[in-house]
Parts: C-alpha cells; structure tokens; sequence
C-alpha cells in the first residue's frame, strides 16, 4: 500500500492529500504531543502558577531529594534522563503497553539524572514533566491540554486527544486492508507522543503557536534549525513534521507507512523551496 500523506502548508505550499488520507480523521502525532507538553509549562509559569525552575523532587516523591533536575531541564531535554525508560515496559510489538505511572515512577526512583550542557533527547524526561504538571496542579494532563493549549486558541476541548472516537480515527492498514496493531500510548507515556489530532487542528495549532504567537514566544521543546522553528513525532507507523519559518511560511505534514527521515526530507525541501515571504523593500 502506498503512503496516505497529508500536506497543509502556507502562503506558497500548496495542500495535497492523497492515498487515502483525511485531513478531518484523527492521526497519531507522536512526539509532536510534547509540544503541547511544553506549551503547558510555558503558560503555567508565565501566568504564575508554577515556577520552571521548580526542582522536579520537590513534585514527585520518587525523584531523590537534592536531585538539581528541574522542569525547565526537562523541557529542555537538558535533564539527564535517558531518551527510554530503563526496563521494558511492554512487548516488543507495544514497547509502552504497560508504561503506567507506577512504572513511571519506579523508573524515576532508581535514576541519579545531572542536567547537562547540552541537549540530549528523552523521551523519559517529557512523561517525568508531564506527571510533574499534573501533580502540580492537580488536573489530568488533558485538561492541562484543553485549558493552556486549546482554549486560548479557540479550538474545542478534545480536539487533541488520547482517545479520539473509533469512528473518527485514521489507522494505518495492511496491504489487504486490515488496521495494523497500534502501540499503547494512553500511559504515562502520553505527554512525551501519546495524542491524536487531526491534521487541520494540527495546522491550526502551528499557526496559532509559531506564526501567530497567540500564546507568547513558543515553548522552549520547539527546535530551531537556522530560520526555522520545528518538531516531528513518529509512532509505529505514524510520522509528522510540524515547521514554521521565520518570515511566516509554515507546513504540517503527516504520513502513514513513510520512514520518519523521509517525512523529515520531504517536509524540508518542501518548506524550503516554497517561494520567500520576505519583503524586498
């Protein structure tokens, strides 16, 4: 089977949906969850209700007392934390099946993490941060979701989502047509790539979040390549590149059954050769 691909782009990048895809189904966006994981943390802070300096032992018990890891290194990915849990939390088809927060926290208890200098991706870290925001504030990382994210965008609360209706998902298939199993993502697992959105909400939320900075100066999980601010998510047959250019051309491009580095060069040479909205003035 070929691969359902779905483009949304600005100013420039024409939309093109093919193989089947639907911009108006559900999709897994994988790790593209921890940019509303981060945009959490940034509004929290911003708004006073919590401190991103906030030692990540001082909100979750199993974390050692002293430990200097805060949320601002998670967020970062500056923590120390490894990319993947230490022990096996699933089978090898559904490697987060059993990812719950016990897990999450027995995880936590037996790692001595030192922020360091520069960046090193973790997965880990971004469950760890979302269970601080929830222990912290004593909501569910969805509402966390649907109140920081969500609301001051003006889009509907579960319209970004762990569980979107059955008959509103897009799965990948088999050559014969049947969905492929899925990894189990509704763990603790979930605000570092568990959500689901449609491709048009997605877009939406990049707009809102890198083009028009409605809720301020993007979260610090965005990452920067030269004038572009982006993020991408894979998940077992999922991949998806969210980009915004600085002078305001942007692209959110979702495949099913595409190798993630592939996802990744098609959306950079699409982005790329989309014609400049800088001003010649």
């Amino acid at each position: 089977m070929r691969n359902p691909t779905c483009l949304l782009g600005g100013p420039g990048i024409p939309d093109r949906v093919t193989h089947g895809h639907d911009p108006d189904r559900f999709v897994e966006i994988g790790s593209l969850s921890k940019v509303f994981t981060g945009t959490v943390l940034a509004r929290l802070t911003e708004q006073g209700v919590l401190d991103a300096d906030t030692a990540l032992c001082e909100l979750v018990d199993e974390v050692d007392a002293g430990c200097p890891v805060t949320l601002r290194h998670l967020a970062e990915h500056t923590s120390g934390l490894p990319r993947l849990p230490p022990q096996p939390t699933g089978p090898p088809g559904d490697p987060y099946a059993h990812f719950t927060e016990p897990a999450l926290r027995t995880a936590l208890k037996g790692l001595s993490p030192r922020p360091r200098d520069e960046p090193e991706y973790s997965n880990l870290g971004y469950a760890a941060l979302g269970l601080a925001l929830s222990t912290a504030t004593g909501r569910t990382y969805e509402q966390l979701v649907d109140e920081y994210v969500l609301q001051p965008l003006e889009l509907p609360a579960g319209s970004v989502t762990a569980s979107p209706p059955r008959e509103r998902r897009l799965v990948p298939r088999t050559l014969f047509g049947r969905p492929r199993p899925m990894w189990t993502l509704t763990g603790a697992i979930l605000p570092s790539g568990g959500l689901w959105a449609t491709p048009r909400t997605m877009a939406r939320v990049l707009v809102g979040l890198l083009v028009e900075r409605r809720l301020g100066a993007p979260a610090a999980t965005w990452q920067r390549g030269g004038p572009v601010l982006w993020h991408n998510g894979a998940t077992r047959d999922a991949s998806v590149v969210a980009a915004a250019h600085d002078d305001g051309r942007w692209l959110l491009l979702h495949r099913y059954g595409a190798a993630p580095e592939r996802t990744d060069r098609l959306a950079v040479a699409t982005l790329t050769s989309a014609p400049s909205l800088a001003s010649d003035d």
